[in-house]
């Protein structure tokens, strides 16, 4: 073991392997000094040793290592008929010690160097004043036989690629110390750091670019220069330095601004327990910028691996970029559709972050939501990661969808002010210092709630035919299963249920008392159905609602008037978009039962006496006009579910057992509050293609016209919800009468649709005046 010029003995130096020889030692080392520790500690630790040991340097993994190449005595040497044993050998140096935990603290950016990779002046002043920081690792050994096997194998590097076989057994070497080093680091610096040694020049990658280059009539070298930057492009590149500085920040950031993080220990780690045996793909939803930085925070916490998380470029800019590639974000481009060599090393890279059970992460939504629902989700990402599996490149793959709620968030006035028609604020720096300028208030907790995972064996089958007509709608039901499962653990928040209420008042604020009274059916429906809720409900006191609503005055959400008697809560002007961004975060608890509501309503209008039927006849009728902004059951599941929900109603007792009664004791009424939003935006497009009779319309022009026509109705008192005026609302509509052809028909089809929804919005307003029975 090494003493040399500084002493004794380096602590808990690993013992000699005992499987029998000869030896050949590979020396990972970043400098003389560390070459001198390791020689001194094969020497030492080899005391009694029979056998012959045979010592080389391979190329330092930490420090110049691009154009290093591998000495070609080692591969002389394995040549032998001996078999010998490989014997990886490294020294790691460890961060100073804080509160039992070593970590890179983000004061050490005031120093020189990462001390988990010092320069060889540091090495020396660490192993002279703190030798318990530095340590000896030992690989897990291979017989050279085995490693022949390997490097011959089908995915192996071979001969066949022209890579020399020391060049394998450097590269193997390098890796077998990488998982050493973990088990005194801790998992969570498990990361992949010899891509290109590991990735980029393996048989099927290799392979692959001769094949591109035959298809595009393009030279090898020439796609292989293009692959490589694309590679490059794109990779996490995860530094254990960056990793903990960045978790120092972001925990600064998430206590400036929040009052913690709410979530379950031991479903996380039941979660990982599945990741022992298959890779997990973490699906979260996308509410704020701060999503990642949650997520990431919590693994690092419990000392689990950290995800690989894709990030669109435009987050790639200095110096948040290279904070973030260092941290586990891989960068890809948001359109590729004709590049194919962009899309074979993006689908090579996920293969290799499967196949080595590395934890992948993107957001199912593909942009952060405006509007608190759940965005449909996009596919892009998920048909690659399906593919890999029905591919072989793993066993199966596990999704767990993630639910992150805000009780409140800082992003709130660019989404408004986006959802009135402004641009989205490019991000670059300026951005980013305006973004943490925005954290001065606190905006409450962090809820984290862990789905019901989904694996993909159970969805879709390895020989599956996903190319024909039922085989296409694979991907969309298992996406769907997932923003489903989102939805189904999104905690109810105190913020969303007080802004429910103030927003079912058009004309006035209402008082504590009045806002108890608006909630109280809610919560009652919350509790029957077993809702899932953050823990500061329900509430049980006048006092914790007045907390709520005070929270939402500190953020200009809503405007509070000290009476004589009594207090008076109401949306400040223009921030109805806000109020409803928390509104709609819950809302999808209580679409069946609104539904339900209305379709009972039509019925009232247009039959007589109603029968059980008709109202599911009417609730799909409503299912079909709603089906781009909530994540319907199929239909005959669908019409199951509202003849469930219908049972929760009184029926009527009568000899015909399908006629219905519907009671009007659980007030106020659900479906004004919940549905007249929506249905309200549908009907200011539909004004506007009424009132331009037949002449066709670009998506773009109805979008300008609308807001328009939505802001003049709203003024003017002709439409109540004026929330409905947003552009992700109007987006939607435009989508469903797009469906319907109404963007090139006649004036007469453009004016059925807008009676249609008339209708509703006048049954809408009947229900609101229905009173307790």
């Amino acid at each position: 073991m090494y003493t040399g010029r500084h002493g004794s003995t380096l602590q808990e130096s690993p013992s000699w392997p005992t499987q029998s020889g000869p030896y050949v030692v590979l020396i990972d080392a970043s400098s003389i000094l560390e070459a001198e520790m390791l020689t001194s500690w094969i020497r030492e630790a080899s005391t009694g040793v029979l056998d012959s040991i045979d010592v080389f340097r391979v190329p330092a993994s930490r420090r110049q290592r691009r154009y290093a190449s591998v000495d070609p005595s080692i591969g002389e040497r394995l040549a032998a008929e001996d078999d010998p044993l490989c014997l990886p050998v490294r020294i790691v140096w460890l961060a100073k010690e804080r509160d039992g935990v070593r970590r890179v603290h983000p004061s050490d950016l005031l120093k020189p160097g990462d001390p988990r990779d010092p320069n060889f002046l540091l090495q020396h002043v660490i192993l002279a004043r703190h030798r318990e920081r530095c340590r000896v690792v030992l690989g897990e050994p291979a017989r050279c036989s085995d490693l022949k096997k390997r490097w011959s194998a089908p995915t192996g590097r071979g001969a066949a690629d022209g890579t020399a076989f020391e060049e394998f057994v450097a590269l193997q070497a390098w890796l077998a110390l990488e998982r050493s080093e973990r088990h005194l680091r801790g998992l969570r610096y498990k990361v992949p750091k010899f891509l290109r040694e590991d990735l980029f020049w393996s048989r099927p990658f290799q392979a692959g670019i001769q094949r591109l280059a035959r298809q595009e009539g393009s030279s090898e070298q020439r796609l292989r220069k293009r692959s490589g930057r694309y590679l490059k492009e794109m990779a996490a590149q995860h530094s254990p330095y960056v990793i903990d500085i960045v978790n120092g920040i972001t925990t600064f950031m998430i206590e400036a601004a929040h009052h913690g993080v709410d979530y379950s220990r031991e479903d996380l780690q039941a979660i990982y327990k599945l990741g022992e045996t298959d890779p997990l793909v973490f699906l979260p939803s996308h509410k704020s910028n701060f999503d990642h930085l949650v997520l990431q925070h919590l693994l690092y916490e419990n000392e689990l691996p950290l995800n690989h998380t894709a990030g669109g470029v435009n987050m790639n800019f200095f110096p948040i970029g290279p904070l973030l590639r260092r941290s586990g974000i891989f960068f890809i481009r948001r359109h590729f559709k004709e590049n194919e060599p962009y899309k074979f090393v993006l689908r090579q890279y996920l293969d290799y972050l499967l196949e080595k059970r590395f934890a992948l992460e993107w957001y199912i939504e593909g942009g952060r939501s405006r509007s608190g629902k759940l965005r449909e989700p996009m596919m892009g990402l998920l048909a690659y990661v399906v593919d890999s599996y029905q591919r072989g490149i793993t066993s199966d793959v596990v999704l767990i969808p993630v639910s992150i709620a805000y009780d409140q968030i800082s992003d709130m006035s660019s989404y408004a002010a986006e959802q009135r028609g402004g641009q989205k604020q490019k991000e670059s720096l300026r951005w980013l210092l305006f973004f943490i300028a925005g954290l001065k208030r606190r905006n409450g907790r962090i809820h984290v709630r862990f789905g019901e995972p989904l694996a993909l064996s159970d969805h879709v089958g390895r020989n599956e035919d996903l190319t024909t007509p039922g085989g296409r709608l694979a991907v969309p039901r298992i996406a769907f299963a997932i923003n489903a499962r989102i939805n189904a653990v999104t905690p109810i928040t105190a913020i969303s249920l007080v802004t429910l209420a103030l927003l079912s008042e058009e004309k006035h604020g209402l008082t504590v008392s009045e806002t108890s009274e608006r909630i109280a059916p809610f919560m009652k429906f919350v509790t029957e159905r077993n809702i899932p809720t953050t823990d500061d409900l329900p509430f049980t006191s006048h006092v914790e609602i007045e907390v709520a609503l005070d929270a939402l005055v500190a953020s200009n959400v809503v405007h509070r008037s000290d009476g004589l008697t009594d207090r008076i809560y109401a949306i400040e002007r223009g921030k109805r978009l806000a109020a409803a961004y928390y509104r709609n975060t819950i809302i999808h608890f209580f679409v069946n039962a609104g539904i339900t509501e209305l379709a009972f309503g039509l019925c009232t209008v247009r039959e007589s006496p109603v029968v059980r039927s008709a109202i599911v006849e009417r609730a799909l009728e409503i299912r079909d006009l709603l089906k781009f902004e909530f994540f319907f059951s199929p239909s005959d599941q669908y019409a199951d579910e509202i003849r469930e929900e219908v049972g929760h109603y009184t029926i009527n007792d009568v000899a015909d057992e399908d006629v219905v009664e519907f009671s009007q004791g659980t007030f106020p009424a659900k479906s004004p509050i919940v549905l007249r939003p929506f249905f309200t935006s549908y009907f200011v497009i539909a004004s506007v293609l009424a009132l331009e009779g037949s002449r066709p319309l670009t998506e773009d022009e109805l979008t300008d016209k609308a807001l328009l026509t939505g802001e003049q109705l709203a003024a003017h008192g002709d439409i109540a919800a004026q929330e409905a005026v947003s552009t992700t609302l109007l987006a939607t509509g435009i989508k469903l009468a797009a469906s319907r052809g109404l963007l090139n028909a006649s004036a007469q089809d453009r004016e059925t649709f807008r009676s249609e929804l008339r209708e509703i919005l006048d049954t809408l307003n009947t229900i609101n005046e229905w009173e307790p029975a």
